[in-house]
């Protein structure tokens, strides 16, 4: 990677410049943004945001591990899990596929 990664203040910036918003109603966008993929990831299950990806929750079994420093076996218990599906098109737009 090149470069550094963009901060949430450029992101805001940006969103600004481009929508022709001042920085704090595009602030208020992305915050929006966030609050309801929280609340309709824990609602539904699922949140989409087109042309980019999906938010889905998922269920882990329980299952066994390893302990590294002692190498001891454990029980990992059963968890809810957060997973990001990346868009097709948007995944194709940053890694075209190999012909």
């Amino acid at each position: 990677m090149a470069g550094k990664l963009m901060t949430k203040g450029q992101l805001v910036a940006l969103i600004a410049e481009k929508a022709g918003l001042t920085k704090a109603t595009a602030a208020e966008i992305l915050e929006t943004l966030a609050a309801t993929a929280v609340s309709e990831t824990k609602k539904f299950g699922q949140f989409v945001i087109p042309g980019i990806g999906k938010l889905v929750k998922s269920n882990r079994k329980a299952r066994m591990g390893r302990n590294p420093q002692t190498g001891a076996t454990i029980k990992i218990p059963a968890k809810t899990v957060v997973k990001f599906r990346v868009a097709k098109a948007f995944k194709d737009a940053v890694v075209p596929p190999k012909k």
